[in-house]
């Protein structure tokens, strides 16, 4: 899309720290090559864990509807920047989450509800690292 984008991260910290590296990142290399001093991103993104293996697959789908509802292409194999197009190396789906399905039907809690994050939440409040399992 000209002005968003979606991710489907397993970050190793916290995820607020992972969407800093990915900000941060990409507006240093942007300005430096750019020569430019403009706002690339919002102050906020939104998250949403993802529970099991059919959650995973609604928000890839979700992920490769995009670009066609736009009307940039046809099939979001056709969109050259969408992770379905032919040729791009993918990441297999967390294998934690077959486990995590498991889990849900002898009553364990679902995952935590879309959550909002902004820039000032995230100064004021300290950042609790998040125990991280090999996928």
């Amino acid at each position: 899309m000209p002005e968003h984008f979606h991710l489907l991260i397993s970050p190793v910290g916290t995820l607020e720290k992972s969407i800093q590296f990915i900000k941060g990142g990409f507006s240093f290399r942007a300005k430096r090559e750019l020569g430019s001093n403009m706002e690339v991103w919002q102050k906020s993104f939104t998250d949403h864990r993802i529970r099991d293996d059919a959650d995973y697959e609604k928000h890839v789908q979700y992920v490769y509807s995009n670009p066609v509802k736009r009307r940039l292409c046809n099939a979001a194999i056709e969109f050259p920047y969408c992770s379905a197009f032919p040729g791009l190396v993918k990441d297999p789906g967390p294998q934690r989450l077959k486990a995590l399905e498991r889990q849900a039907a002898v009553g364990a809690p679902e995952g935590a509800p879309l959550q909002r994050f902004e820039r000032r939440a995230l100064k004021e409040a300290p950042c609790k690292e998040v125990e991280s399992r090999p996928g």
